[in-house]
């Protein structure tokens, strides 16, 4: 045989024998990953998502129903799990929460009034201004009032609420009440109320009882008119109807606005790091069967600026958070759900200026808010501002 051949008999063996090794390993590593992967696979049975229990105070799980409810990894419990908030949006009192609070007898009665309609969130409109926005105003001042403040509402329009345009910005205004009951011995002031609203186009009352905890109420009840009715605001100041507001002063700051930081603008006297006040004497107490973690980055409710984007995405969002008795703090609740925080400015002074600056018109010049002044003052200050002669 010659030595040619006999190379190449050689390599087919060679060939043969490398081939059915890799045949050999090939179904030797099959088995083993089979093996493997029986012993690792694990078969889900029942429900990825599992319901957190014993949740104490009652806000939280009420939070929690919802966070249920909204959660796309629970669709299929919405049927089971979730079917006791199928009445969320009623406005029946809970009649059993008694039951789900322990120490509800012992709660102050704005507590047991708030925490038993807590999942009302419909009420009517009893005098409505649906064509408040009908002329496209670049700023709606909002300003929350009670049925008998009507000097401090007179006062707003005469000083830093008129209705004007400015820098071809159009300015428009709306008091924002609900009803004051007889139950908390408030006289019947609808005839008046009616004749006011008349007279200015500039209330909105809802029939609901008027109280610090309704706030949040209040705050829901106005997203959703500006949902339905002023849905083209551009910039929204929203605020008590005891603060000092220079509008001209809001406007120059909206001219320095880019459009990615208009369109989720939120700015006001941002609180951080705060809590729930255990202490029953203060207006803000909230017992640890309600509610209990830390708040949120919040806005001050004395005044805070947002624009209208904002506020359609805040009407949205305002369905996933449970109402919450402080109104300012629910704010900042529904604004963390959209993963944003209020920005701090130092131009709203909610805890008012230095004493020795409050009689001083250069002192506000360059100020968006101040808390609080009463009717007088807030006109003596307007009127001083708009001196041509003012020199700061």
């Amino acid at each position: 045989m010659s030595v040619g051949r006999k190379r190449t008999k050689l390599i087919g063996i060679i060939m043969m024998v490398n081939f059915f090794i890799y045949v050999m390993v090939e179904n030797s590593w099959n088995d083993t990953e089979d093996k493997k992967s029986t012993k690792k696979m694990i078969i889900v049975e029942g429900q990825f998502w599992k319901t957190v229990v014993h949740i104490k105070p009652y806000w939280n799980r009420e939070q929690h129903k919802l966070d249920e409810l909204y959660n796309p990894l629970t669709a299929s419990l919405r049927n089971r799990t979730v079917i006791s908030i199928a009445n969320m949006h009623t406005c029946k009192p809970n009649l059993n929460i008694k039951e789900e609070i322990n120490n509800f007898d012992s709660l102050p009665d704005q507590f047991k009034d708030f925490l038993t309609y807590l999942r009302c969130r419909s009420y009517p409109l009893i005098i409505d201004q649906p064509t408040k926005c009908m002329n496209k105003p670049v700023l709606l001042l909002a300003i929350k009032s009670l049925e008998s403040h009507f000097d401090r509402r007179q006062a707003i329009r005469q000083s830093w609420g008129s209705e004007v345009t400015i820098r071809n910005k159009t300015i428009a205004r709306i008091f924002l009440l609900g009803k004051s009951s007889q139950v908390d011995d408030f006289p019947d002031l609808s005839d008046m109320l009616k004749f006011e609203s008349e007279q200015h186009n500039d209330i909105l009352l809802w029939n609901h009882r008027d109280t610090f905890f309704n706030l949040t109420l209040k705050e829901v009840l106005f997203l959703e008119w500006i949902n339905k009715s002023c849905s083209n605001i551009q910039y929204i100041f929203k605020g008590d109807d005891d603060v000092f507001v220079n509008t001209l002063q809001i406007l120059e700051y909206l001219d320095t606005l880019n459009e990615d930081k208009a369109k989720d603008l939120f700015i006001g006297d941002v609180i951080t790091n705060a809590g729930p006040h255990r202490d029953k004497k203060l207006k803000y107490y909230v017992p640890e069967s309600v509610y209990e973690g830390v708040y949120p980055p919040y806005a001050g409710g004395g005044g805070f600026l947002y624009s209208g984007h904002l506020a359609k995405r805040l009407h949205d969002i305002s369905h996933h958070v449970a109402l919450y008795p402080i109104d300012d703090v629910y704010t900042g609740m529904c604004l963390s759900k959209l993963g944003l925080a209020p920005e701090k400015h130092k131009g709203f002074r909610t805890f008012d200026i230095l004493q020795k600056d409050r009689h001083i018109t250069c002192a506000y010049k360059n100020l968006m808010v101040v808390h609080s002044r009463n009717p007088q003052e807030m006109i003596r200050i307007w009127s001083r501002l708009q001196n041509p002669q003012l020199k700061c």
